[in-house]
């Protein structure tokens, strides 16, 4: 019998649902704090965003529980605040850090860059801890459909079925730019891969066999985002 090809498919659109390191434009669909077992006491902020709605795109579902709910409209993301969580701390020089003043260092410049720092200001003594700041901010949503020029930076981790996925975070800022900068300021820091992406270190082959293939490096949909 002859190989039809007809009936063959490629196995999606080719358009990752989950947004990559690079440049984008995004908008905040949620923020939420995470504890960070690792340190305790310690609060991962978690940035969930989303790009512009995608042409014949259909992205995650918005609700696991609720099919009818739909489905996203652009690419999304888990991104970290930073590369590294929010704690009380004392820094080499002796310097006192303090977890829930860096927070709210945090929030304000995200509320100044999407112009509701009104917002912010508004939230004087109103919460008694940094836990019902962050959850005010989240239900009230200031932020939404506002979007920013971001860059994201990311460190590659080997997802359950071979392929490459993204933990992704904001890079710090510099004199060459900010992780996120109003849209067309040019203000936002050049995705740089050298600079912004931690790369998985390459496996040492010892042997191919007759089931050795070549594994996609491109971002698979075993990449579950809560």
């Amino acid at each position: 019998m002859a190989i039809g090809t007809k009936d063959v498919g490629t196995g999606g659109s080719g358009i990752p649902k989950t947004i990559s390191p690079g440049n984008h434009k995004l908008k905040l669909n949620s923020l939420v704090g995470e504890d960070f077992k690792f340190i305790p006491g310690g609060i991962s902020i978690i940035l969930n965003l989303e790009t512009e709605p995608l042409e014949g795109f259909e992205g995650f579902m918005l609700d696991k529980e609720n099919p009818d709910a739909g489905h996203y409209k652009g690419q999304i993301g888990r991104v970290k605040s930073g590369q590294y969580a929010f704690a009380d701390g004392v820094t080499k020089s002796g310097v006192q850090i303090s977890r829930d003043n860096s927070i709210l260092v945090f929030i304000k410049s995200l509320c100044t860059t999407l112009d509701i720092v009104n917002w912010f200001d508004a939230q004087d003594n109103k919460h008694n801890t940094i836990e019902e700041f962050i959850t005010a901010f989240d239900k009230t949503a200031p932020y939404q459909d506002k979007y920013l020029d971001f860059c994201i930076a990311g460190k590659e981790y080997e997802g359950k079925t071979g392929y490459t996925n993204y933990d992704l975070y904001l890079p710090k800022s510099s004199r060459d730019g900010f992780a996120y900068a109003k849209l067309g300021s040019g203000k936002q820091l050049l995705y740089s891969e050298a600079l912004h992406l931690k790369k998985l270190e390459a496996k040492k082959v010892e042997a191919f066999g007759e089931d050795d293939f070549e594994v996609s490096t491109k971002v698979g949909s075993d990449f579950d985002l809560d």
